[in-house]
């Protein structure tokens, strides 16, 4: 096998990630360009897990509704991405399986631990849409929960920026990068990576995070295979 770190890995998008510079929906060349990467991982043997936003679709916090009905909805947007992705890493001849928290037999997988990871072994990427299935969680909640769940050795965590700061870098110029930080840090200094829910989740499960450029695809590769990118998290 070749010189890979992790074998199983859960890569957490956000909406926004798919959407690339227009901010909003689906843009194709930026899906391919991911699942190209992905495709990469699965051709040196890494079992790959995906969970999705939906931000590019739907923003709750925006909008003035009942937080359960936006939820919702929010759950309905990130199962259009996971149909994207999958069109995309199916053509590229990835098989691949969609599985959601909320029941849509006609379209996707019922999420079942034990199918997912039957899939995993097989080579399959297995997309995970819907979130928890529950609201007031997030879908940062949602890849921490996942990743336990399957035995995932590490969360792939794509940003705008090229890992933790101390501050936000677009805002603040003398802002520190951190090559390595410590969850209970994270959670300590309250920095914005993931909420704190995933975070004490990946903390209590003893899951590593990353946190790359994802404007890198290639950054995706180099996290599998251990060269020191980004910032982690343990």
């Amino acid at each position: 096998m070749p010189d890979i770190k992790y074998k199983r890995v859960l890569l957490k998008l956000s909406g926004e990630a798919l959407a690339g510079e227009k901010k909003k929906g689906i843009n194709p060349d930026t899906v391919n360009e991911i699942c190209d990467q992905i495709k990469s991982l699965v051709e040196l043997g890494v079992e790959v897990a995906v969970v999705v936003g939906g931000g590019n679709f739907w923003r709750g916090a925006s909008v003035k509704m009942e937080r359960t009905t936006s939820d919702y909805i929010g759950m309905l947007a990130t199962t259009m991405n996971g149909l994207a992705l999958q069109s995309a890493l199916e053509e590229k001849g990835v098989y691949t399986r969609l599985q959601t928290a909320i029941e849509m037999r006609e379209i996707a997988e019922p999420y079942i631990k034990r199918k997912a990871t039957r899939h995993l072994e097989k080579g399959r990427v297995v997309i995970f849409g819907c979130g928890t299935g529950n609201p007031y969680f997030t879908t940062d909640t949602a890849a921490a929960l996942r990743a336990a769940e399957i035995d995932a050795e590490v969360i792939l965590v794509g940003k705008t920026i090229d890992g933790v700061y101390s501050a936000d870098p677009k805002k603040d110029e003398n802002a520190v990068k951190y090559n390595e930080i410590s969850y209970v840090d994270i959670l300590s200094k309250n920095l914005k990576v993931m909420d704190g829910t995933a975070i004490s989740l990946c903390r209590d499960n003893n899951i590593e995070l990353i946190v790359f450029e994802l404007a890198k695809p290639e950054n995706i590769i180099r996290a599998v295979k251990g060269e020191p990118i980004g910032t982690l998290i343990k």
